[in-house]
C-alpha cells in the first residue's frame, strides 16, 4: 500500500502543475494519497521500505495539496480582480 501511495502522490504533484482541470485532479489525488500514505505507514506488519514509501507518499501528498491550494487561491484572487475591474 505504501508504494501505491507514493505513486498516487507523485501523480498528484504532476497534476498540480498541469493546466485547467489539473488543480482539481491534484486535490483529488492528493486526498487519496493522504489516506493511502497514512494507512501504508501505520501497517506495523509491513517491511521498512514499504512503510517508508507510505510516509514519503504522505509527505508528497501534503506538498501537492499545498500547491493545488495556492493555485486555487490565486485563481480566486484573479477572478475577484477581474470582477472588480469590469465593475460587475
Amino acid at each position: 500500500m505504501g508504494w501505491f501511495a507514493l505513486v498516487t502522490a507523485l501523480a498528484a504533484l504532476v497534476a498540480a502543475v498541469l493546466p485547467a482541470p489539473g488543480m482539481f485532479l491534484a486535490m483529488g489525488l492528493g486526498i487519496a494519497a493522504l489516506g493511502l500514505g497514512w494507512a501504508g505507514y501505520r501497517r506495523r506488519d509491513d517491511a521498512g521500505p514499504r512503510r517508508l514509501a507510505g510516509a514519503a507518499g504522505l509527505a508528497i501528498a501534503v506538498l501537492a495539496l499545498g500547491l493545488a491550494g495556492v493555485r486555487y487561491g490565486l485563481t480566486l484572487a484573479a477572478v475577484d480582480r477581474l470582477e472588480r475591474l469590469l465593475g460587475a
